[in-house]
């Protein structure tokens, strides 16, 4: 890069590198900053179960079963769709923590998982797990 500043000299060869320091110190500046307020989620990490497999859950779990016919059970306790979020409320009145598991089937599509987790989130329930065959047989 070769500029022409006048007089005896004739032309500079060397290139100016002081707006290059002031882009640098800025870009310095930037990323010094951004880990600061930058903060990330919260995440629960699943925990080992200390029950051997197979065993019925306690009695403070709530389990809703969506099995491939479409139906579903509460605790092993059958329920029908339009009475789900009714019941929903009624197990969950005189419990202090309002946590449910959902465990599907195999072949049951997660369209019908979602329209149960739809109406659990509409009964109060904000914490909702998934339960899968393949991730119970892992335990």
């Amino acid at each position: 890069m070769g500029m022409f500043v006048g007089g005896k000299r004739g032309v500079v060869s060397e290139m100016n590198v002081v707006p290059l320091i002031d882009i640098l110190l800025v870009l310095l500046v930037i990323f010094m900053i951004i880990p600061v307020h930058n903060k990330g989620l919260d995440a629960l990490i699943p925990q080992q179960s200390t029950q051997p497999p197979g065993t019925p859950p306690r009695d403070d779990v709530v389990v809703i079963q969506v099995l491939a016919d479409g139906t579903l059970r509460i605790n092993q306790e059958p329920v029908s769709w339009d009475r789900l979020g009714a019941r929903i409320e009624e197990v969950f009145k005189p419990r202090a923590t309002r946590v449910a598991f959902i465990r599907g089937d195999g072949p049951v599509e997660f369209g019908v998982v979602a329209k149960v987790i739809d109406v659990m989130h509409a009964s109060g329930i904000a914490s909702v797990g998934l339960l899968t065959p393949g991730l119970e047989k892992d335990l």
